[in-house]
């Protein structure tokens, strides 16, 4: 099986476990599958896993000259750390909206330029963006039913951010093995 070659940097591998994490708590938060558990109780962790932590994750990124690591996290803690921020505020639901699709843009940014790194991360992207676009339309719409399919989409995200780094460090396989193109086909060389 393959192994994704630019997953291993600890810089990277610990930024896709705090990812990881404070989607899964936003995510699962925002559906309300656990009883008594709101997107509010993932506050503490979006404020210093996901704010703090993937920020100055970003910061170290830029130092050891990985661009686009560096911007990922630290554009995603600038995300976590203004949501965590106004989470007790009383902001209208188009402002909310406003701001979600804003960042769903930098995920979107995110998703198509981790092309080169691999399925897992720019699936982990992707579906980040997708769970934003989703929860900017629940919000404008006031649609509680998008918001909890948004939420599942984000613990999603956030079980693909894991995973990737998981398997950094376990070195499991991030890529699918590669079959012939078809019968009598025969690779060169």
């Amino acid at each position: 099986m393959d192994h994704e070659a630019p997953a291993g940097s600890v810089t990277s591998t610990l930024g896709h476990l705090a990812l990881g994490l404070t989607l899964l708590a936003f995510g699962l938060g925002t559906t309300k599958v656990v009883d008594g558990v709101t997107v509010a109780d993932a506050v503490s962790i979006a404020t210093y896993v996901g704010g703090i932590g993937l920020f100055v994750l970003g910061i170290v990124a830029f130092r050891d000259q990985d661009a686009f690591t560096g911007t990922a996290f630290a554009g995603l803690g600038a995300f976590w750390f203004t949501w965590a921020s106004g989470a007790d505020d009383k902001f209208s639901t188009n402002a909310a909206g406003l701001f979600l699709l804003l960042f769903g843009l930098l995920a979107l940014s995110l998703a198509v330029g981790s092309a080169g790194y691999g399925p897992i991360r720019q699936g982990a992207y992707a579906l980040l963006f997708v769970s934003l676009v989703l929860l900017a339309i629940a919000d404008f719409a006031t649609n509680d039913g998008l918001a909890k399919a948004g939420g599942w989409v984000a613990a999603v995200a956030g079980a693909v951010s894991w995973y990737g780094a998981t398997a950094a460090l376990a070195n499991w396989p991030t890529a699918l093995p590669r079959r012939a193109a078809g019968r009598g086909v025969t690779a060169a060389g």
